[in-house]
């Protein structure tokens, strides 16, 4: 199943940040992947376990220097 995020989520990748714009979800026996357009114009696919949500004081997710 695919999801399209509305509004998409700020997100941090190991290509640095972008928008999560879509969701892909393959069943119980995989990976949720998460469709990223990078801040560098790129689009790429993640594992849920490679990405993080990027920080947002009023839900009290503080900013991480690491990535910046």
């Amino acid at each position: 199943m695919i999801t399209q995020l509305n509004p998409p989520l700020p997100m941090v990748s190991p290509q640095g940040k972008g928008l999560a714009q879509f969701l892909i979800d393959y069943g119980p026996e995989h990976d949720l992947v998460w469709v990223v357009f990078q801040q560098n114009s790129e689009i790429w696919c993640w594992r849920n376990q490679d990405v993080r949500a990027d920080a947002n004081i009023t839900f009290g997710r503080p900013k991480d220097p690491a990535h910046d």
